[in-house]
């Protein structure tokens, strides 16, 4: 039988797409050739070039990587992004204090004077995608070893990558795509000065807290808005009160006409990570032995939080976004695992792979290239799954508590101090700059929230792990404390340095280099050292060396699934680079008798409204708004004010803050999250039961405009009705 090329395998495979898929996430630069009729098909009415152009401005130049794992979009001519309540919070926090409490009572700059500078927040723009796979992949020869492979890939990469940003102040990355078996180049333009412009309270932008997190039906105003500042030629720069506002190659039309059932959308944006292709070894690891220590450790920190948080208002603002973070992926991990059991995705995927291995034996050739390959899978998940337990308690646990983290950074100042090259004053700068952030952390969080996590998280760690995989330090507990966790964590509380503001101020505001040696023996350090130590030592690497093993396997098994299966659609794994899903409004049926509308409304936020549970207080203004029925012209035909609504778009952690696009390209809504039902859409995707969440952009409007009375940012925005 003649061979035929990946190359013709992987364009096949893209072009027998399935009519009405809404499975997917899509490459833009490939849209005008794989799914442009498709999503005509589904009722698309512009052109692929004007999703997707490098030869004139198009809706990819409006989409931002907000920060490092989000989405935002450009929705005016001097720069204004939008982008989720929960991608911002941490900005709106940082500025939180009691006497400003932007978080509980919102922030609005009516001036360009106003707006706040968000250290550290970076906004990248995509200039341009190439397929480089040629110049990446040419002439390998099969029988390098994985390592020259990949340093090989690695060196072609970096040539590649510094002759496309020659000259220019652009960024570029070439990513792999089909675990290795396509490579493209990404040129970026990344922005350092982005500002908070505008933020509701949190009443609004996180209503129904973490108990409606994942779920459906969601009455969250979850937006937040920021704003790209240049220097005076329309240039990235870092923050300068010079600087100004950003002027976009285009920015997004927003609808006011809304939405209806079966309505055609797209979401366009930043998805994280998906596993669609991996093997069922990989997703029992995931959803049936990982999941279940993280949900259970992470349950026990947010028990700890949240009971704080419930009595104590200044732990409030000092914990809403460290709760929302821990409680985001914990609630996630549970209906990811409770979503794959139902669809029995991992006994399908072992018949899927019975049938690959039938395949397999029915040519010479094949057999020698992949007849080992389900066997290594085995092999090598047999001996990752302890080690990648041993990783989660480091996590979850060891790192669950910040003491942990905040005094393991000390070891700067010990090298420093350990180097005889190094002098006196850098030694002193050293010390208050450890000063500084220890002070900072402590300012920050509450002393018996910290302690309660400390001694909780260690105490899991301890226990839970076999004596061969504890840190050196755990011998301590063993020997001199007798196997007494309790009574070792009450000593390292009590004699620490670090756990009290005048013990740090006194040690490191003028620090000498002999005192180096008192960090070296504090108990809280040493404990952070044998943990990282261990970690470091002991399980990184031998993870490492097993997934580098696993990559060479995924690289093959998908080589092997695209030959094996020419007329299924493979679309490329989620890996944070630019992508479009498309799907259509409609509602699901997650169980039997239960029947879900694809939208909610604002009186289903007065019918939550519990005065008891701060996640379902009601904004006294907002209520006022509702009972005047005072929407403005932002209401829906049905006289109603949406909220939010559901499509059946794939998307993923980093698709946060994206745009949910109507039929002609205009903004329709702001995707924030997935139901609970489809959250298994990372490791298998389901039509019946994955929807995404989005923000109606009427709701955001009608907040902007009645409720903040924020018209000057209004009036930048193009608003279509």
């Amino acid at each position: 039988m003649k061979r035929l090329s990946l190359t013709f395998i992987l364009n096949l495979s893209f072009l027998l797409n399935s009519l009405f898929a809404k499975e997917g996430m899509w490459i833009p630069m490939l849209i005008s050739q794989i799914n442009e009729a498709d999503m005509r098909n589904m009722g698309l009415k512009i052109s692929a070039d004007e999703i997707y152009s490098i030869n004139h401005s198009s809706i990819k130049d409006a989409i931002v990587l907000f920060g490092g794992g989000c989405t935002a979009e450009i929705i005016s001519e001097k720069g204004l992004i939008l982008t989720n309540h929960h991608c911002g919070i941490s900005i709106v926090q940082s500025y939180s204090t009691l006497d400003h409490d932007y978080l509980n009572n919102g922030f609005w700059a009516l001036r360009n004077e106003e707006e706040l500078p968000a250290k550290g927040l970076t906004a990248t723009i995509m200039i341009r995608m190439e397929d480089v796979s040629d110049k990446v992949l040419q002439n390998l020869d099969d029988h390098l070893s994985q390592a020259q492979r990949n340093a090989i890939i690695k060196s072609r990469c970096e040539k590649i990558e510094k002759e496309a940003v020659k000259g220019s102040s652009y960024k570029a990355k070439v990513k792999p795509f089909y675990y290795g078996n396509k490579y493209y180049l990404i040129v970026d333009e990344v922005f350092e000065d982005v500002r908070l412009v505008g933020a509701p309270p949190v009443s609004i932008g996180k209503f129904g807290g973490d108990t409606d997190n994942w779920m459906w039906p969601r009455h969250t105003g979850d937006f937040c808005l920021f704003r790209i500042y240049t220097d005076k030629n329309n240039k990235p720069a870092p923050y300068s009160k010079e600087n100004i506002p950003y002027k976009p190659k285009y920015s997004l039309t927003l609808s006011t006409k809304g939405i209806k059932n079966d309505d055609f959308t797209f979401v366009y944006g930043y998805p994280g990570r998906t596993q669609e292709y991996i093997p069922s070894f990989g997703v029992e690891m995931i959803t049936e032995i990982e999941n279940p220590v993280r949900i259970s450790l992470r349950n026990k920190r947010l028990h700890i939080i949240e009971a704080a948080m419930q009595t104590n208002y200044l732990s409030r603002l000092q914990y809403t976004a460290k709760s929302a973070s821990i409680a985001n992926y914990w609630k996630k991990m549970i209906g990811e695992s409770r979503g794959t059991d139902k669809l029995k995705t991992i006994t399908n995927k072992k018949q899927f792979e019975a049938k690959f291995a039938d395949w397999v034996k029915l040519e010479a050739g094949r057999n020698h290239q992949y007849g080992s390959l389900l066997n290594a899978y085995d092999h090598i998940y047999k001996q990752l799954v302890p080690l990648n337990l041993a990783n989660d308690y480091f996590s979850e646990a060891a790192l669950g508590t910040d003491y942990i983290r905040i005094v393991n950074n000390l070891d700067d100042l010990i090298n420093l101090c350990k180097d005889k090259a190094s002098s006196d004053s850098v030694i002193i700068k050293e010390g208050k700059k450890q000063l500084i952030a220890l002070t900072n952390f402590h300012k920050n969080t509450s002393s018996v929230i910290e302690i309660n996590l400390f001694r909780t998280m260690i105490r899991e760690y301890y226990n839970n792990r076999d004596i061969s995989s504890h840190p050196d330090v755990f011998d301590i507990i063993n020997t001199t404390y007798h196997g007494k966790i309790d009574r070792y964590l009450d000593d390292v509380i009590s004699k620490s340095v670090f756990i009290s503001d005048q013990k740090i101020s006194k040690l490191l505001s003028n620090f000498k280099r002999k005192n180096y040696k008192i960090i070296l023996k504090d108990p809280l350090f040493t404990l952070a050292e044998s943990i990282y130590k261990f970690y470091y030592s002991s399980i990184l690497p031998q993870i490492n060396i097993l997934n580098y093993q696993i990559d060479s396997l995924n690289r093959l098994y998908m080589k092997a699934q695209l030959e094996m299966d020419t007329e299924r659609t493979f679309y490329p794994d989620a890996n944070l680079t630019l992508r479009i899903s498309y799907g259509k409004i409609e509602g699901y049926k997650p169980e039997d008798a239960i029947s879900y509308l694809y939208f909610t409304t604002l009186k289903g936020i007065i019918e939550k409204e519990d005065t008891s549970i701060f996640d379902y207080k009601v904004n006294e203004r907002l209520k006022d708004l509702y009972l005047k029925k005072d929407y403005g012209p932002y209401s829906d035909a049905d006289g109603e004010m949406h909220v939010c609504f559901i499509a059946s778009n794939h998307t993923t952690g980093g698709n946060s803050g994206s745009p949910v696009l109507n039929a002609e390209g205009q903004l329709i809504g702001l995707n924030f999250d997935r139901v609970w039902e489809g959250t298994m859409s990372d490791l298998n995707f389901n039509t019946d039961y994955c929807r995404n969440i989005s923000l109606d952009i009427r709701y955001f409007l009608f907040i902007v405009d009645k409720f903040a009375g924020a018209k000057n940012l209004l009036s930048e925005m193009k608003i279509q009705n």
